[in-house]
């Protein structure tokens, strides 16, 4: 019974650990020459193929119907909170440094929940010390997200010239910054977004993993498309038995398939803001590896990033759990349900 409690929890640090795999991944794919439109591609087609057989066999004995309106609905929910997110995400890389890219996701969950708020998904009970702590929860997380990314301080120890330097920026000009952080605010927007519509279509079509493989199957036609236009180049889309497919496999079966899935699963029980407050996780795997692998010198700004990551992580957990139990009692009084 304890173990259950926590499996929602252990299932979202394990989705953030292969957020971290897949950008460690697509970072090393990307940067040997393939296009991202391309990846993302072959991504959604190899967790498509991977999901199916098991969404046959294993909800077969379910009888969620899909209508034509609900095909519809779950149509436009992958075209804005998957198709959409994942190549404006690419497209912005292109203006912006890569260490931007990656702070800017720990937006999502204020993003999250305010659109929650605004589809009264979520509230605030403001006179309780949950609601406070979900407030301020969330603006150190995202604090802590930009102090890791951009204050740098000193090494802690002394660095090795054999270690891996990124720059800040990759040279261009204010505008194009600019132009970029918008587009990756957009991503960010759109994913949020579809963390918030997720939670409703699964009420409507419970079968989740076939829900899963539809949703990738439509992110794969509508990527297709997105990278035919854009990129028509044959050769582009050639695909040997090298690290570009392993990579491809990792992300399509393992993050775009599993994770999808997993994520489902936990929206439908926790809701939208549980999910996307373990987002700053993410982040912090993503550095031990770089170190590990990359040799990258840990510097003061980053722990300090870190710590307050951390800090505001659970806080805004520790406010949710606390609202619950308030619910649950009713003594929650001066909700706000609505911004």
């Amino acid at each position: 019974m304890a173990l259950k409690r926590y499996q929602p929890y252990l299932a979202m640090l394990f989705i953030q650990i292969l957020y971290a795999g897949m950008a460690l991944f697509s970072k090393a794919s990307i940067s040997t020459g393939m296009n991202p439109y391309v990846f993302v591609v072959y991504r959604q087609a190899f967790a498509t193929i991977a999901l199916a057989p098991f969404a046959i066999f294993l909800e077969s004995s379910k009888t969620a119907s899909l209508s034509f309106t609900l095909l519809v609905k779950i149509f436009f929910i992958s075209l804005i909170g998957i198709t959409l997110s994942l190549n404006l995400c690419y497209v912005s890389i292109s203006y912006i440094s890569a260490t931007f890219a990656s702070a800017s996701t720990n937006t999502i969950p204020v993003i999250t929940f305010i659109l929650a708020l605004c589809f009264r998904m979520e509230s605030i009970c403001y006179k309780q010390r949950h609601g406070i702590a979900k407030i301020m929860g969330s603006v150190v997380c995202v604090a802590g997200a930009l102090v890791y990314a951009f204050v740098n301080g000193p090494p802690l120890y002394p660095e090795s010239h054999k270690g891996v330097h990124y720059q800040t920026s990759i040279g261009t000009s204010k505008g194009e910054w600019i132009k970029g952080s918008i587009i990756m605010l957009l991503a960010n927007t759109m994913w949020s977004l579809y963390l918030i519509l997720q939670g409703p279509i699964m009420k409507e079509y419970p079968a989740k993993l076939r829900l899963t493989t539809l949703q990738c199957l439509f992110s794969c036609i509508q990527s297709a498309i997105w990278a035919i236009s854009v990129k028509r180049d044959i050769a582009a889309w050639k695909l040997g038995f090298n690290f570009n497919l392993l990579s491809v496999v990792y992300c399509g079966v393992l993050v775009t398939g599993l994770s999808y899935w997993l994520r489902a699963w936990i929206i439908e029980i926790k809701g939208p803001v549980f999910t996307a407050m373990f987002t700053p996780i993410a982040l912090i795997v993503t550095a031990f590896f770089s170190f590990i692998f990359w040799k990258e010198i840990p510097r003061l700004g980053s722990v300090c990033g870190a710590i307050l990551l951390v800090m505001g992580l659970y806080g805004v957990l520790w406010g949710k759990q606390k609202e619950a139990e308030c619910k649950r009692t009713s003594e929650c009084k001066g909700e706000i349900t609505s911004i």
